[in-house]
């Protein structure tokens, strides 16, 4: 799988229609209208996300890898 990294990870969420809620210190928090799911991604130092966290964030938000 292809590392991305929290800012990287915020640009794809919001093509994918995903909108910015808020801002709390380095972690951007994203809802998408219609539905009640919140995902929460981390930008520090624009490092990439750990392998887990980055699962978890595109089986949420539907993102294939090929998509990354």
């Amino acid at each position: 799988m292809k590392a991305v990294s929290g800012k990287r990870m915020c640009k794809i969420l919001q093509a994918k229609g995903w909108r910015l809620a808020r801002v709390t210190g380095s972690h951007h928090i994203f809802i998408i209208p219609g539905r009640n799911t919140r995902i929460s991604v981390p930008t520090h130092a624009n490092r990439d996300l750990k392998v887990g966290l980055q699962e978890a964030i595109m089986k949420l938000a539907n993102i294939r890898e090929d998509e990354l």
